[in-house]
């Protein structure tokens, strides 16, 4: 079985909350990514959104686009609109040869808001769930007729968060949308990373190799800190320097034969973890674990 390795540039900017990055240039993250192993990186806000401009800086350190977010408004809004959305995203994509946009439901998401408390996240009831599932389902499917696959992001502090929430939205969603598989967030929303592989690895496209600190996640206290606040408090880190088992967690993935990429994404104050240590605990410890469930990780 074949994989490739990537990184998230959360690890040197934080999207959600800006002061919680890194001072340094595109180009010295790419670097600093390179030199850690990595041969892919996904997207973030401080990338170019033209590929003659993004191209020449990936190419400089042999750096493929390997995935990167797109703020999804479907849970509210219309499909023609998010057609129109995700268009330059999807033509930068297109030409950069990426594997999927990773989709991330922020309607109704409490993930950037530091005022609002964890047990505040939005809950669908059955009915919005059905139908989510269906717009969800046909705009899939439509971004694959445009040649470029999603790869949907459960994550926390959003409305699909728990293992339940997955598998029900999974149950009313069809084999056009893929899903993005998140230890680390499946972890922290108490869900078993093991068996939702088991239950949807059919679907799985992406992964994401998010490891956290259970210590500071069980001394949350959800009805007043938020998601930043976890953040903050060092909840999320790199595999090597957690609590998840990810010699299991990737094992299992290869037992039901997943090849693709394995994209650490471990956003944590870069002062206190600094990024470039950070890519390479996690890149020797992927590299560990691979060669244990047999993947040839490709250069």
């Amino acid at each position: 079985m074949k994989a490739k390795l990537g990184i998230a540039p959360i690890a040197w900017w934080n999207d959600d909350l800006e002061e919680l990055s890194d001072d340094v240039s595109l180009d010295e993250c790419l670097r600093q990514a390179s030199s850690a192993g990595f041969t892919g990186m996904e997207t973030g806000r401080r990338f170019p959104m033209a590929a003659d401009e993004l191209g020449p800086e990936l190419e400089k350190h042999s750096i493929s686009v390997c995935g990167g977010w797109f703020s999804g408004l479907l849970l509210d809004g219309e499909i023609e609109v998010e057609k129109e959305r995700i268009a330059e995203q999807m033509a930068l994509f297109k030409a950069m040869n990426a594997p999927c946009i990773v989709y991330g439901e922020t309607a109704g998401t409490i993930q950037g808001d530091r005022s609002a408390p964890l047990n505040t996240k939005r809950k669908l009831s059955e009915s919005e769930m059905k139908g989510y599932g269906s717009r969800m389902t046909e705009f899939a499917e439509w971004c694959n007729g445009q040649g470029m696959p999603l790869s949907y992001h459960h994550h926390m502090a959003a409305p699909i968060e728990t293992e339940a929430e997955l598998d029900s939205f999974m149950s009313h969603t069809g084999d056009a949308l893929p899903l993005l598989f998140d230890a680390g967030h499946m972890a922290f929303a108490g869900g078993d990373v093991l068996r939702v592989i088991d239950k949807h690895h059919k679907r799985i496209n992406h992964v994401h190799t998010k490891d956290v600190r259970m210590e500071v996640i069980n001394q949350l206290d959800r009805t007043q800190e938020s998601f930043l606040d976890a953040v903050i408090k060092g909840a999320f880190t790199v595999p090597g320097d957690g609590s998840l088992d990810f010699a299991a967690i990737v094992n299992r993935l290869a037992s039901h034969g997943y090849e693709g990429w394995f994209v650490v994404e471990a956003e944590q104050d870069p002062v206190a973890n600094p990024p470039l240590e950070m890519a390479q605990v996690g890149h020797k410890e992927l590299l560990r674990v691979m060669a244990l469930a047999g993947y040839e990780v490709l250069a």
